[in-house]
């Protein structure tokens, strides 16, 4: 009887570039799946890392590029605060200097990349440019008060949902996994310190919306660094299996939407724990760090994994 961890290996595709410029081939078997959604979501499980960053990139790349997507919605700043959709558009103004002043999130080599990218590409095709998604001048009224996290969740998904109507743009939502996976709701633990939250997140509220035309693409990690160090994870974790299924591979892109037998089902459709690694990660407490409340198969649509990881780089 064959195992998840063996089907995962048998059916996920291995990643065989890591640069951002670097061919595309590896990440194509995922297009299928998105090409016909308004919104797909790159939820990292770790913000500052290299290797995700980079493979978030490359995932931006393919959807602009071969599948039409013209908006991409970062999460973390507000890019015409800072004068990137300028930027992107125009070439004027510094980028660098312009990140230099975002959020901690955005102050980055990989993000610096990124927005350069957006800008030869629209340097190319000058008449079908990609843009940064806005958000609404003002909230979005709602007749069911929330507060705290709760309403942050349902406020990113108003803007990405508002958005993409206004624009009638294919957009990529790239933000932490927290907010994209489809929690509905979702528990969500900063530490064993402190209590968890549960409620329904941004992915909960798009999927609630939009149904196949939002996607959610999580992408997990096994261990390295962090600027500190990023254990192996334990076997209470969905991405100790993850991390066995890659066996001697870099990474790999699993499409959770394949028929598969019954008693794989029951294992990606169980609920689960994964890794959230925050700002407030502490590696001495490593299980006190998590997403649960819902199983890897409700969670997402796909998973591309890395084994490891490091630091993003400073600006330069």
């Amino acid at each position: 009887m064959q195992t998840a961890t063996e089907w995962i290996e048998k059916n996920s595709h291995a990643l065989t570039a890591g640069k951002p410029d670097e061919p595309l081939d590896d990440l194509r078997p995922l297009a299928p799946l998105v090409r016909d959604a308004k919104i797909v979501a790159l939820g990292a499980a770790a913000r500052l890392t290299h290797e995700l960053s980079d493979v978030a990139h490359r995932l931006v790349r393919l959807l602009v590029e071969e599948e039409g997507f013209r908006s991409i919605a970062l999460e973390g700043d507000d890019p015409g605060r800072l004068g990137l959709d300028a930027y992107v558009a125009t070439g004027e103004g510094d980028p660098r200097a312009m990140l230099a002043e975002a959020r901690t999130f955005w102050q980055t080599a990989e993000i610096l990349e990124l927005v350069r990218w957006m800008r030869s590409y629209n340097k190319r095709h000058p008449e079908d440019p990609v843009r940064f998604a806005q958000s609404p001048a003002e909230p979005i009224r709602h007749t069911s008060p929330l507060s705290g996290l709760a309403e942050a969740e349902r406020t990113l998904a108003d803007g990405a949902a508002w958005w993409q109507q206004r624009s009638g743009d294919k957009v990529v939502y790239w933000g932490g996994m927290a907010h994209t996976a489809i929690g509905t709701p979702r528990t969500v633990s900063v530490s064993s310190s402190r209590p968890p939250e549960t409620h329904r997140n941004m992915g909960g509220y798009l999927r609630e919306r939009l149904g196949p035309d939002f996607r959610s693409v999580g992408l997990t990690l096994a261990h390295g660094s962090i600027g500190q160090p990023l254990p192996t994870p334990g076997p209470g974790f969905v991405d100790a299996m993850l991390s066995e299924a890659a066996g001697n591979r870099a990474g790999y892109l699993l499409d959770l939407s394949l028929p598969r037998p019954e008693q794989v089902r029951r294992v990606l459709d169980t609920s689960t724990r994964t890794r959230l690694i925050g700002p407030s990660y502490d590696p001495r407490d490593d299980e006190g760090h998590h997403m649960s409340g819902g199983s890897l198969a409700s969670w997402f649509d796909a998973v591309v994994h890395t084994q490891e990881v490091t630091p993003a780089r400073p600006l330069p």
